[in-house]
């Protein structure tokens, strides 16, 4: 999981500021937002509303916030009307990045997000999305248990590979599948250190130096973006400089 999927677990797990917490709260109830507005508001029968309800306890959002989130989203969010937009572009060292996000002013939006891949030594417009797949992705951390143990909990809950990646267990399903998956390990007793619907590139680009730190200073910046809910790139890049970030 050396990329972009690591980059963000590390990023988790570091401290945050009360300002970066609340601009992340922020996000993640607008996606419950859309999400149970779309879908509406049994997680049980709407994967994405799970997905954001799970991504919003990982990140120790309150659940009085997400109650209100999901409120809004059946209620119709009436006053509030975001587009969804997925960017595709080129940053440094060849690395393809793919950023999603959902604005009530596009123009302005797209403006911006160029204005920062261009800064950063990148472009955009770059037909990139072909080379990035939708999985669901959970990690294990392999103090859990054997490898054999694992894997047969994840293959025989319809999981379709599985890696073992440093410290943990990195394992891959169909999007359709990542819940069952999810469900069975964690009935096995196994509690994941990350879980998400990704999108997993199908070739890495790797990275050191200078290109790394540029390329990490772009997701960073990416990111914090107010209206950018995630951001997935190629690059494979060192676990020793990915731990340097903060």
């Amino acid at each position: 999981m050396s990329g972009h999927s690591k980059w963000h677990n590390i990023k988790i797990k570091k401290g945050k500021t009360d300002q970066q917490r609340g601009k992340l709260f922020s996000k993640l109830a607008r996606e419950i937002i859309i999400a149970a507005k779309d879908g509406g508001a049994d997680p049980s029968g709407n994967m994405r509303l799970r997905a954001a309800i799970d991504r919003a306890r990982e990140a120790s959002m309150p659940n009085d916030n997400i109650k209100r989130a999901v409120a809004r989203g059946a209620g119709g969010a009436e006053g509030e009307s975001y587009e969804e937009v997925t960017y595709e572009g080129m940053g440094p060292g060849g690395v393809a990045v793919l950023v999603e996000v959902q604005t009530d002013n596009r123009n302005r939006t797209v403006s911006e997000i160029r204005n920062v891949l261009t800064k950063a030594g990148g472009a955009m417009g770059a037909s990139v999305a072909w080379m990035f797949e939708k999985r669901g992705l959970i990690a294990i951390p392999r103090a859990a248990a054997s490898e054999d143990e694992v894997l047969a909990k994840a293959v025989d809950a319809g999981a379709e590979d599985m890696k073992t990646v440093g410290d943990e267990y990195e394992i891959t399903t169909a999007p359709e599948d990542f819940a069952a998956v999810r469900k069975a390990l964690e009935d096995a007793g196994y509690k994941p250190a990350s879980a998400e619907i990704t999108m997993v590139p199908k070739t890495t680009v790797p990275l050191a130096g200078k290109e790394a730190q540029q390329v990490l200073r772009l997701m960073e910046t990416l990111e914090d973006h107010d209206d950018v809910q995630h951001v997935y790139a190629n690059f494979d890049i060192p676990d020793e400089v990915l731990q340097q970030v903060g």
